[in-house]
């Protein structure tokens, strides 16, 4: 049986999603109330769903998702307005108040999602080597990303991967963008 992380500030919205996603008799969940319940679940565990809300505490998920391993896939569940504010195209959505069956149906997509995705590393690609300009380029942007939004050298350097990721573009072109923007 698979593992889901269910990760809300309010007991009660655990409570409510736990008792849905463990109801379809596919997935048992572990329940956080806070960011760093998360990223440590998620390191411990080696979890990579996380159903969450908006924020928990201080910290909004939209945050968290750039601390989690790439691995990790998260679906947001909040009111149109809060999901409206999540610009990271990375992180599934699904408005609050949601439908046991769209939840279901959602949780069972971020699985085939999280299992294609485990599986692609043991194909044989090894990731084309970057010339040392690249790679100096790669870790100009970071520095840029880490003066400008106070982000940690992983959190830059994930940023770049996931923005490259979302637009199909190259590591070293998102850099140059990041660059030009200066």
């Amino acid at each position: 049986m698979r593992q889901v992380i269910v990760a809300f500030e309010r007991q009660g919205n655990c409570d409510r999603l736990r008792e849905i996603i463990e109801n379809g008799g596919e997935f048992s969940c572990v329940v956080c109330r806070t960011a760093d319940q998360v990223r440590r679940a998620v390191r411990k565990l080696r979890l990579n769903i996380v159903v969450c809300g908006f924020k928990l505490g201080e910290e909004s998920c939209e945050s968290l998702f750039y601390d989690l391993p790439q691995r990790c896939s998260m679906l947001m569940v909040a009111p149109q307005a809060q999901l409206d504010l999540c610009e990271t195209e990375g992180i599934f959505k699904l408005q609050a108040p949601v439908r046991r069956s769209e939840l279901m149906a959602s949780v069972r997509l971020l699985a085939q999602v999280a299992q294609s995705a485990a599986r692609e590393p043991s194909q044989g690609h090894s990731p084309a080597r970057r010339s040392q300009e690249e790679r100096e380029l790669v870790e100009q942007a970071k520095a840029v990303l880490m003066s400008r939004h106070g982000m940690t050298e992983e959190q830059a350097h994930r940023f770049l991967q996931k923005q490259s990721m979302d637009n199909g573009a190259r590591l070293t072109d998102t850099a140059k963008l990041v660059l030009a923007d200066q």
